[in-house]
């Protein structure tokens, strides 16, 4: 029996379930955010087969350990969403884009639309095909079948969720925050939080943090909002938005200043002592080689081992490696020094000392907000737990060049980072700047710092090589390499013979040259211009963007529906597929029902976005514990069956005969290279083979036998120090998780950069950018980090505009997903804009009044929540809670619509710059294309007494469409505790 106010728990999770009425329980993964916690979905029978009665965490998942959030134990009411989508649409002739007038069609003829159209562009010019998905965790499937059709149109999310976090850290250690990596909470002494929302990594980061701080660790904040984490900091250090960059660098200034560092790791493991050279010309700025055959090619991102350092034990210049780091010598990290041949050079970490030397903590403290004392004081807390109170681990190693380490050396400082250092115009360099502080500590990969997660750590740069040969596009042929990847140089680029993007979004171009996860948020815009040229088919999967996931939410809605003088629509057919009818489905041509996590196979592999824990690869499956609702199918079915249609070298027989009969046969029998597949556990015939063996006709079984995730522990000598391993890089390239077994280098300074930035001097051969960008590259690619100020603040009248603004994801949602979740909208169905109460004072606004935020993009109206628990200078508000009227099925009137907005409505996509063909760049990091979410200024004022009480702007109230289930009111009667009413 209940007791009121008693401390006595309701139920014990971790206990076995008390039946209710008879249950089964099948383990699969959550699909409620990115996480993907392990989960146990407790299923009773029905009319029409099983059905969800229940959904807890999975007690034996190494992941969450049974721990389950709001948005887990939620996604029975995804099941029940009256947003279902249930059969194929297809726009009626003649009725406009957005206007939601759909016929429905079977699977057949809609296979029989797409097979005919894509057949057409494949034979004649496959980069008119543009594919690009939403956050989907299955990009190695979705990128074999763009490459496979011969179009280099192709990019998932990251480009505007956190390029700048995965690539300017993988640019500079091998590996980044988030699935690649994290922060090791067991063993740090000091936890800092920068920049990251209230949900990220969810239920594996309150584990972590909640015995972190039971054992005594001292856990800092710093971030404009003290929410989610932040609220159970230690301490929050609030900063303004956009300036994390100055902080970063001014703490270095702090550590270099006072000699706070770790100078053996500095002089072993990274590039810090290598020979830059000074004097002008080709090479400068790169490293100093030995010009002996045998030593290899010079240094570069490709070949980064041919590289000098100078001893100062002998007075002599050695090669870097082995001579360089043998017994006896000492390499220099600072002086200037000449070479044989009279060029001069410098010890790269000189060259970081000269660029932090003006960055004080009174110039940071300018920029940030935060009292240079603090800083200081913060410099000096990091190096205290990094440096004193370090302990060594009794675990023996052996590093790549053959010398045993008897113990394994602890820096116990920990660091997590995430968008909100990423999604500024200027994020690549702030978080190469936090790369190198964490660096110059010695934390990276060492018990209780940051530690890799297989596959990770990456050659820097990683061997995988964008497509970048335009004539590679050819009728009917796969392209010679994948859409995305890193590269190295300007030799690798997706340009055109005269510099022009061969990219629909512009990514790999002299505009955005390191964009690791292409660009998303430009392609709307682009192929609406025909920029640089017009394509016939764009095709979505899980992507809002007629609605929360652009930066002009009502330019791109106009777009969708632009035509030409002839009459046609700018982009001729659109092909959007989904689970829910978002505002996006809106304006589809075509529309492919998709299934929910709960009714279809998925895989987190290591070819892909794998779970993996720090002591070893860890890889996960979805399967199906309920069918699917009335004919929808998977999309990875779709793309299959697609493929095999239109003949695709990877998914047929010479012959012409299907290899596969569907996407589990697929994950089973599909093989990059031998004994490599989707998913590494029970392989081998037998299913007795881990990690590399044949497929294994029951290895999906197998997965389902076993909580559908394979963890696999490597034994303690390979758990730390990977980037230098010489165990583990061996094994990592056994398994072909790695093409080399080569030592992983940290990247102080980044001669890659510098490649880049010697074409924009013309001082350098080969492919040089267009002149309008000659100085954008120049400034940019520095190949030290620096900060600067967004972008966007250049094109902006700060005094006129003095407040930043950003969002975060709310805890109980992600995105559009689950705002339309009939149970966590009884948590918030609408959100407020945040404002500390002397700036809402200020401007006049009372608590919950309603107020206008302008920016000089565009204006919203909105209702305001006075709170401390944010920096005077910042606005902020939950994103994607708003929606259009009638959108997902909510009910006309609906708080997501009348009380809830969006502030994709104040953003730019686009920044004013001379010399391009529109007179416009993307507003976005110039080196990486990471979309600028949070550099928009914003002014608020109060809203007229006589204004109506409802959010600007409001969209036309959308009507329902064919398939939908609808009959919201029958869903919220429908309760996980009893039975449905």
């Amino acid at each position: 029996m209940f007791k009121f106010l008693s401390s006595e728990p309701l139920h014990q999770p971790l206990d076995a379930p008390t039946p209710v009425d008879e249950t089964t329980i099948k383990c699969t993964t959550c699909y409620m955010c990115a996480c993907r916690c392990g989960i146990r979905v407790h299923l009773r029978e029905g009319e029409d087969g099983p059905e969800v009665r229940y959904i807890d965490g999975n007690p034996n998942h190494p992941l969450n350990q049974g721990v389950i959030c709001a948005k887990g134990a939620s996604g029975i009411m995804k099941q029940k969403s009256p947003a279902r989508l249930t059969q194929p649409l297809l726009r009626k002739a003649g009725s406009e884009r957005g206007a939601s007038e759909f016929e429905a069609i079977s699977w057949e003829r809609a296979y029989d639309i797409l097979t005919t159209r894509l057949a057409h562009i494949r034979a004649t010019d496959p980069k008119k095909f543009a594919l690009f998905t939403g956050r989907d965790q299955m990009q190695a499937l979705t990128g074999l079948f763009a490459r496979q059709f011969g179009t280099p149109n192709y990019a998932a999310h990251g480009g505007f969720c956190s390029v700048n976090m995965a690539a300017g850290m993988i640019y500079s250690i091998g590996g980044s925050f988030w699935e690649f990596g994290g922060p090791d909470l067991e063993r740090a002494k000091v936890f800092v939080m920068i920049g990251t929302a209230e949900d990220h990594h969810s239920n594996p980061m309150k584990i972590a943090i909640s015995k972190f701080k039971r054992d005594g660790g001292r856990f800092i904040s710093i971030n404009p909002i003290r929410t989610g984490y932040s609220a159970i900091a230690d301490e929050w250090i609030p900063i303004k938005p956009g300036t994390d960059g100055a902080l970063l660098m001014a703490l270095l200034h702090e550590l270099i200043r006072t000699d706070t560092l770790d100078h053996a790791f500095l002089k072993r493991f990274t590039n810090a002592p290598q020979l830059v050279v000074l004097d002008e010309g080709a090479r400068e700025g790169l490293f100093a080689f030995d010009p002996n055959p045998e030593k290899g090619p010079p240094g570069d991102g490709r070949n980064p081992h041919n590289k000098l350092v100078f001893d100062k034990t002998s007075g002599q210049i050695l090669n870097a490696y082995p001579e360089g780091i043998a017994e006896g010598c000492d390499p220099a990290l600072e002086g200037h020094y000449t070479l044989a041949d009279g060029t001069r050079v410098t010890p790269a970490f000189q060259l970081l000392r000269e660029r932090v030397a003006t960055c004080t903590p009174e110039w940071a403290a300018a920029i940030t907000g935060i009292a240079a004392e603090r800083i200081v004081a913060l410099a000096q807390e990091m190096g205290h737990a990094a440096l004193k109170q370090a302990f060594e681990l009794p675990i023996p190693w052996t590093d790549a060049w053959g010398k045993l380490h008897p113990t394994t050396q602890a820096r116990p400082l920990a660091f997590h980072a995430m968008r909100g250092l990423a999604a500024h115009s200027n994020g690549f360099q702030t978080v190469r700047a936090l790369a190198v502080l964490m660096s110059v500590l010695g934390t990276i990969d060492a018990p209780g710092g940051f530690r890799h997660k297989a596959p990770y750590p990456r050659h820097i740069v990683p061997n995988y090589r964008a497509f970048n040969s335009p004539e590679m596009i050819q009728p009917n042929t796969p392209l010679n390499a994948a859409p995305l990847g890193f590269p190295a140089s300007p030799e690798e680029l997706a340009i055109n013979p005269d510099g022009s993007p061969i990219r629909i979004d512009h990514a790999f171009s002299w505009e955005h040259p390191l964009s690791a996860h292409g660009l998303m948020h430009n392609v709307i815009t682009n192929a609406t211009r025909g920029d640089p040229y017009r394509i016939d088919t764009l095709m979505m999967f899980m992507a809002n963007m007629a609605w929360n996931s652009t930066m002009n939410t009502m330019a791109i809605r106009e777009m969708l529906n632009r035509k030409d003088d002839a009459g046609e629509f700018m982009i001729p057919f659109v092909v959007v597929c989904d689970a829910f009818q978002s505002e996006t489905v809106a304006f589809a041509d075509l529309v492919l029902p998709d299934t929910t996590y709960l009714e279809r196979h998925d895989v987190m592999g290591m070819l892909d976005r794998p779970i993996s824990e720090f002591d070893g690869p860890v890889d996960s499956v979805r399967v199906p514990v309920v069918k699917p609702l009335g004919e929808c199918k998977p999309f990875q079915e779709v793309l299959i069956e697609l493929a095999g249609r239109l003949k695709f070298p990877a998914f047929t027989t010479p012959e012409g005969a299907r290899k596969f009969t569907g996407y589990p046969d697929f994950v089973v029998n599909f093989q990059p290279q031998p004994g490599i597949g989707f998913l590494m556990g029970w392989r081998g015939k037998n299913g007795d083979e881990h990690l590399r063996g044949e497929p294994n006709p029951k290895q999906w079984e197998a997965y389902e036998q076993n909580n559908c995730v394979f963890q696999y522990h490597m034994p303690q000598s390979m758990h730390f120090m990977r980037n230098w391993n010489r165990e583990y890089l061996d094994f990592a390239k056994e398994k072909g998780w790695r093409q080399k077994n080569d030592p992983v280098q940290l990247a102080i300074y980044s001669d890659t950069l510098q490649a880049f930035r010697l074409a924009a001097q013309g001082k350098s051969a080969g492919r040089q950018p267009p002149e309008h960008l000659r100085a954008r590259i120049d400034t940019y690619f520095d190949p030290l980090p620096f900060w600067y100020a967004p972008l966007e603040d250049a094109a902006t009248d700060l005094g006129s505009y003095p407040l930043n603004a950003v969002t975060q994801r709310p805890m109980a949602m992600y995105h559009s997903w689950d705002s339309q979740n009939a149970w966590l909208r009884q948590i918030h169905s609408h959100n407020y804009l945040n404002v500390n109460p002397r700036t809402a004072l200020a401007a006049g606004i009372a608590d919950g009044g309603w107020a206008w935020v302008e920016s000089q993009w565009g204006k919203v109206r909105c209702m305001v929540r006075h709170s401390e628990a944010v920096e005077p200078g910042t606005v902020w508000t939950w994103n994607a809670i708003g929606k259009a009227d009638g959108a997902w099925q909510l009910a006309p009137g609906s708080d997501e619509a009348r009380k809830g907005f969006l502030l994709n409505h104040l953003i730019s996509e686009e920044l004013p710059m001379r010399g391009t063909a529109s007179g416009t760049v993307s507003n976005s990091d110039p080196i990486t294309g990471q979309a600028g979410w949070y550099d928009v200024r914003v002014r608020i004022r109060p809203a007229a007494p006589d204004e109506a009480g409802e959010t600007f702007p409001q969209m036309a109230s959308m009507p329902s469409i064919p398939g939908v289930v609808g009959k919201a009111a029958q869903v919220l009667r429908y309760f996980a505790g009893g039975k449905k009413s």
